[in-house]
């Protein structure tokens, strides 16, 4: 195979034919843009074009209701203009004093509800415009930020939610949070803009006799998002191969010995473009602990030299796996870091899925994984999950650990506190144990989509709960109620809620249709592959009433639904899966 001749990118100079998210960022003065201005303007509740791309390296997106757009574009008014803000929290960590910020600041200026991404993180959805300096700001008391929550930089770092585990699961929790750090921007944008630092302090950073303010990244940052996350095998429940890094821990006897280091993951594709797909990352080695910083950021900043500045659709970093070659990537990395990484280690994944209810860690405390629908913390007639957090939070029973499943860690319980927070959920409306959930709405995941995000194309997680609903009845005449099958939806092919990496996946189409995708597995180890285009919920309903029925009838002991799938061949396998890549021998 033959591949293209790397091109790396001159530092400090536009590229003719770049985009122009790439003359914003060089016309920025290191993300300060005219965002001060903007967010004064009375006029409007809208930011300026470059602002609005500006503003996701503070960790904030532009959004408007789409359920309002229609009737306000009829009244000859703008948008229902407003934010959503991303928080960093590597790992998903809070305390209970920063989970009773995070809700004060939903009721306050947000929509009065907290949702779990699917990367560990804290969004806010609905601040207007003159109500985001505050949030941020609120935000800071708590020791909260939102910086790289979204743009062309290293994003939040993912790892396993429970450290409680082990001794060497504690290093490994520890790692995502020196990454996060190591990797952060260094301009004072945001500090100056949001929480009043005085402008230009410690701003420059004088290597050589010259400005650099942003070493690791340059003026012109990265060509796309980054995102590292980590597992701690045998759970990949942050799915690590999904990952423009992904770092899979070895541990020997309790000892961290160091990761295996995987690169080139990435779930988002567009429709009607063959050049783009999803793709697993590839394993091309083992890293030290003591290297893994040095590693992250060469690998990091290999993307910054060679990606695609050009066409946004292919500027992820698989893109430039894939355009250069693995041979040349592992060279390059070799002669950056000085030395080359060790083979690959064994390591063996069992499942993606939490851990519900009660589990008793190394120390004698206890921790409760529980169930939050795709993520919206909120309190309904039947479920008042955002109230019964709080009261938990305001008599300090725990600390808070966000999954990449959306759902919520409670840790550090000491044993006398059990009753106490069991006597909350159930007042509440919520069993700690999650007895009242199918099987498959226990391993769901959504997307925002509808109404705020402007990507999406169908509903995801406000439709998915009432979708589940009409299949567990059918599930249950199956026989498979309480059977682990994995689904999820997203309101485009953009990938937020992993759904190519489903058992079941859906991607919206347009409203009330989607592509239906089979055969992922239980290992996050395999892309799932298209079964049905463009459908509807009635044919979704009776092509699964159908698949189920074999699936219950003719499944070997253990199967999956997943490898059913590809077995009965309904489907087939994708190539591109863990191995397929990779390196490693």
């Amino acid at each position: 195979m033959t591949f293209a001749t790397p091109t790396k990118k001159t530092p400090g100079v536009v590229a003719p034919g770049s985009s122009d998210v790439e003359t914003f960022k060089d016309d920025s003065d290191y993300l300060r843009g005219s965002l001060v201005e903007s967010f004064a303007n009375p006029l409007t509740g809208a930011i300026t074009e470059a602002d609005t791309q500006l503003i996701k390296f503070h960790g904030a997106y532009q959004q408007d209701d789409r359920d309002q757009r229609l009737r306000r574009q009829e009244k000859k008014l703008e948008p229902a203009y407003s934010f959503m803000i991303r928080m960093r929290m590597p790992g998903g960590e809070l305390t209970a004093d920063q989970w009773k910020k995070i809700d004060e600041i939903s009721n306050t200026y947000g929509n009065e509800t907290i949702k779990l991404s699917s990367r560990q993180a804290v969004q806010f959805h609905g601040i207007i415009k003159f109500d985001l300096k505050k949030s941020i700001q609120m935000m800071d008391e708590a020791l909260l930020d939102s910086i790289a929550g979204c743009g062309d930089v290293n994003r939040n770092v993912m790892c396993t939610p429970d450290p409680s585990l082990s001794k060497a699961n504690e290093e490994v929790y520890a790692y995502a949070k020196t990454i996060s750090e190591h990797l952060m921007p260094s301009s004072r944008a945001y500090h100056e803009i949001w929480l009043d630092e005085g402008k230009g302090e410690g701003r420059e950073l004088v290597i050589g006799g010259e400005e650099e303010i942003e070493p690791l990244y340059g003026k012109h940052y990265l060509p796309r998002k980054f995102k590292i996350g980590i597992a701690i095998p045998p759970y990949n429940d942050s799915d690590v191969y999904i990952n423009d890094i992904g770092l899979i821990a070895i541990v020997e006897n309790d000892k961290l010995l160091g990761f295996n280091v995987a690169v080139g993951g990435g779930l988002g594709m567009t429709f009607g473009r063959d050049d783009t797909m999803p793709r697993l990352a590839s394993e091309i080695g083992f890293c030290t602990p003591d290297q893994v910083l040095d590693v992250c950021a060469e690998i990091m900043m290999i993307q910054r030299d060679y990606g695609n500045r050009q066409d946004r659709k292919l500027s992820r970093f698989k893109y430039t796996i894939d355009k250069y070659g693995l041979e040349w990537f592992s060279e390059e990395l070799h002669n950056r870091l000085g030395y080359s990484l060790d083979a690959v280690r064994p390591a063996v994944f069992t499942t993606t899925a939490d851990q519900y209810g009660w589990h008793k860690d190394r120390h004698g405390k206890w921790h409760l994984l529980l169930h939050v629908e795709h993520g919206r913390i909120r309190d309904t007639k039947q479920l008042q999950q955002k109230t019964a957090l709080l009261q938990i939070a305001e008599k300090n029973l725990c600390g808070f650990r966000l999954t990449a499943n959306q759902n919520m860690l409670l840790h550090g319980i000491k044993t006398a506190d059990k009753k106490k927070i069991e006597k909350i959920l159930e007042q509440n409306g919520q069993y700690a144990d999650g007895r009242e959930l199918s099987g498959m709405r226990r391993n769901s995941i959504a997307c925002v989509s509808m109404n705020t995000c402007p990507l999406g194309m169908a509903e995801a997680e406000r439709y998915l709960p009432t979708l589940i609903t009409k299949l567990e009845p059918i599930l249950e005449k199956h026989g498979l109620l309480q059977d682990e099958i994995k689904i999820r939806m997203t309101g485009c092919p953009n990938g937020c809620g992993r759904s190519v990496m489903a058992e079941i996946g859906l991607i919206g189409k347009s409203l009330g249709r989607y592509n239906m995708y089979l055969g992922g597995d239980h290992q996050g180890l395999r892309l799932n592959t298209l079964y049905r285009e463009n459908i509807d919920e009635a044919t979704i309903l009776e092509l699964l009433d159908g698949l189920f029925e074999d699936y219950a009838a003719n499944r070997e002991a253990s199967e999956s639904f997943g490898d059913f799938a590809i077995r009965q061949a309904w489907v087939a396998p994708t190539e591109n899966r863990i191995g397929y890549f990779s390196l490693a021998s």
